[in-house]
């Protein structure tokens, strides 16, 4: 199936000056209030350049059509979610199990409140990647995988490098996907998911002593 996100190369300025930084990050601003607030689909390049009140054209120096603002977005907040990551794992290096997993799903889950258009632009790019490697939006999601491996290797030193990688890679699809399923329903359904989420995750890693 063909990767939509893989259309031939278009040239894209890349904001140097502080005014045209300014410029792209009001256009992301407005990108992401139209993108929770129409949809994805319903949202055009020309609304995005109306309300961000620039020329379409000064839109496209930057961002070559509505796609390129999308994958600007979803990488910023992969950014984010790494960036989280490391600073629990600064913080919580020698937490108790139970404490780590409880702050470490706790925080990704505040991480989709208080991220309201994270869940509008990480749907759309799910549809848009069907068969697709999310890996070709930067390293991430490799990045956040080492990280987890490299933490569970200095809490179990024990554990071969590949055992740690593959531990970690178990509990970041787990979590990424009960997570996923925790705002698909009202309050009382996402509780109770985010609560079976950190009783599956402690327990995993209580039988490799982590």
């Amino acid at each position: 199936m063909t990767n939509h996100l893989e259309k031939p190369a278009k040239k894209q300025r890349q904001p140097k000056q502080a005014r045209s930084q300014e410029r792209v990050l009001n256009i992301l601003g407005v990108a992401e209030e139209l993108f929770i607030e129409l949809g994805y689909d319903q949202t055009t390049t020309r609304a995005i350049a109306a309300r961000a009140e620039v020329p379409v054209g000064s839109l496209y120096q930057f961002f070559p059509d509505k796609e390129a603002i999308l994958k600007a977005w979803a990488n910023r907040y992969f950014e984010k979610e790494y960036q989280l990551f490391v600073q629990l794992h600064a913080e919580l290096a020698d937490a108790p199990i139970e404490v780590y997993v409880d702050r470490m799903v706790c925080a990704f889950d505040q991480f989709a409140t208080d991220h309201p258009g994270y869940r509008a632009v990480l749907e759309q790019l799910i549809d848009l990647m069907i068969a697709a490697d999310i890996s070709t939006l930067n390293n991430y999601d490799a990045q956040i995988l080492q990280e987890l491996a490299n933490f569970l290797k200095r809490r179990s030193p024990a554990l071969d490098d590949a055992k740690c990688e593959l531990i970690a890679t178990t509990i970041v699809k787990i979590v990424n996907e009960l997570l996923w399923l925790s705002l698909t329903r009202n309050q009382e359904f996402r509780e109770q998911v985010l609560a079976e989420t950190k009783t599956l995750i402690t327990a995993y890693l209580k039988t490799y002593q982590i």
